[in-house]
């Protein structure tokens, strides 16, 4: 067998949050890490909102008066999670989150305590704590009490980088080294044991080749690269220059190799074999090029095992503006769906399941001005450009609702028979059977009526965002790989959406980059376990 070209105790493939979490945590150990990333490092995290779920009474909630507690996030936290994780891992990463938020702040991440005074998908830029999922919605105020615990961190517009940034730059000052442009291809084992990776690395191309690579990879890293011939067109030059230019190396791990590179949301193949039932292609594909599956086939192709493959998260957020919490979401048949309130994964789900995958959102005049006042006080840019083009080019509108129904294509009678059931509670002070909030609801009675459309066909006007929950499984008290044929792959950990985790089931805003965190942490220093050995 060929000799090593270079080694490290613990090699870190794929540098992102998890990436990052994991390079420090094993660095702070003591060990000497080596982290490669096929393009420039960030990830996903960085083009992210940058949101960390956490709570148990982080300093971020005590400086904005929130007296939150381990059991209320946890009572929370169980009926999002389920059984993706075990409950002790469950209470584990809980009790862990303010000591959690306290790294990331040591390693300068920024926060603040700036409460956000209404619901939404996302904060604008004067506030960065809120409520990131469905904890001030019906049924689950009354599992727990509602606290805010999406922490955003400080920055204008989308703060991924203001939270993979300081992580990064902390990293380089504890001696992380970093190979970016270097793909890894293959997991090399010894004696039954992952003992390092082969990987193609253009480190010694010209460095007018090292420049294009860069420039490409930072166009295909964009979310908005969503069409698959343009990022298929992106991935193939890619993948030339990487053919022409890169060079084989051989790489070390003389404790562990840690794989960090994300879910496979970008493989289009990939996601139709695990999820063949599933209108993914309908959908806007959330990551980067990078979430290709990679990382999880080189550890199936030497016996690791894989759990929730078929596991999305469709994404269809209606606030801001807030108001339109107060619509209601229904069907083709012209029923309704859930309680609008929910986090927008949730109707998203619904929609996915919905006939046709066709939803719409039935407002009346009376919201749609107060939708539209509140546009710019409660919007960042991206919100704003979603919002207005719901209202302008997805709608159908009708003097009654039974108009706006026929122009839809939705159930006229039936639709005029959820808006009466809708109204007829209000009125009457009756539970909404849905188990939206009482302050939440509004009666739609003031035409004309407007259905917008929100279903995973509206892909030109209205991008249904989604992203893939399953990956590796792993021992949840260390991080290492699991066998398919039992126990443990020795020297292999996994960590972030490579791996099943905390938001394996269901996503709320912030919990998988809390969960790239938590788990990446616990991947890195576990990985240190065999330094000298």
């Amino acid at each position: 067998m060929r000799a090593w070209d270079c080694a490290a105790d613990v090699v870190v493939v794929g540098y992102g949050g998890a990436g990052v979490a994991a390079a420090l945590t094993a660095r702070e150990a003591g060990a000497d890490v080596l982290a490669i990333d096929r393009y420039l490092g960030g990830g996903a995290t960085a083009l992210s909102g940058g949101i960390v779920y956490a709570g148990g009474g982080t300093w971020v909630q005590r400086d904005a008066g929130i007296d939150d507690d381990v059991d209320t996030m946890l009572a929370y936290l169980e009926a999002e999670v389920g059984d993706a994780v075990s409950a002790a891992t469950l209470r584990r990463f809980c009790e862990q989150s303010p000591a959690m938020i306290d790294w990331l702040t040591g390693h300068g991440v920024p926060f603040q305590a700036s409460l956000c005074p209404f619901k939404t998908s996302y904060p604008s830029d004067d506030y960065y704590l809120y409520y990131s999922g469905s904890e001030n919605s019906g049924g689950y105020r009354d599992l727990a009490k509602p606290r805010q615990r999406g922490h955003r961190a400080h920055g204008p517009g989308v703060s991924g980088k203001a939270l993979f940034g300081p992580l990064a730059a902390s990293a380089a000052r504890h001696g992380v080294r970093v190979r970016t442009r270097t793909r890894a291809t293959r997991l090399v084992v010894e004696d039954g044991q992952v003992t390092g990776i082969e990987a193609v690395t253009l480190d010694g191309a010209p460095a007018a080749v090292r420049r294009r690579f860069a420039a490409l990879a930072r166009i295909s890293a964009k979310p908005g690269v969503y069409h698959p011939g343009l990022r298929n067109a992106m991935e193939a030059l890619l993948a030339r220059i990487e053919r022409k230019h890169g060079t084989p190396v051989r790489i070390q791990a003389k404790s562990g190799v840690v794989l960090t590179t994300g879910g496979f949301i970008a493989n289009g193949a990939m996601v139709a074999q695990h999820a063949p039932d599933y209108p993914w292609s309908q959908g806007l594909p959330l990551g980067t090029a990078g979430d290709d599956g990679s990382g999880i086939t080189m550890a199936q192709a030497i016996g690791a095992a894989s759990g929730k493959m078929d596991a999305l998260s469709t994404w269809r957020f209606i606030a801001p503006p807030s108001a339109l919490f107060g619509a209601i979401a229904v069907n083709a048949l012209g029923q309704r769906m859930i309680d609008e309130s929910r986090y927008g994964a949730a109707l998203g789900a619904a929609v996915a399941t919905s006939p046709g995958h066709r939803a719409w959102l039935l407002v009346d005049a009376e919201l749609e001005a107060e939708a539209r006042a509140q546009i710019g006080p409660q919007s960042v840019w991206f919100q704003r450009m979603q919002t207005e083009r719901l209202l302008r080019m997805g709608r159908a509108r009708g003097r009654t609702v039974e108009e706006a129904a026929t122009r839809a294509g939705v159930d006229a009678a039936a639709l005029r028979e959820t808006v009466d059931a809708h109204n007829r509670a209000i009125d009457h002070d009756l539970p909404d059977p849905l188990g939206k909030p009482d302050d939440i609801r509004r009666p739609l009675r003031t035409g004309p009526f407007t259905l917008l459309d929100i279903s995973f066909s509206a892909r030109l006007t209205y991008p249904m965002p989604m992203l893939t929950l399953g990956g590796l499984l792993v021992d949840e008290d260390t991080g290492a790989v699991r066998a398919e044929a039992g126990g443990i792959v020795p020297g292999l950990f996994a960590a972030g959406r490579a791996a099943v985790g905390i938001c394996s089931n269901s996503y709320v805003s912030g919990l998988s980059l809390a969960d790239c965190v938590f788990s990446g942490r616990r991947a890195g220093v576990h990985s240190v376990a065999l330094r000298g050995s």
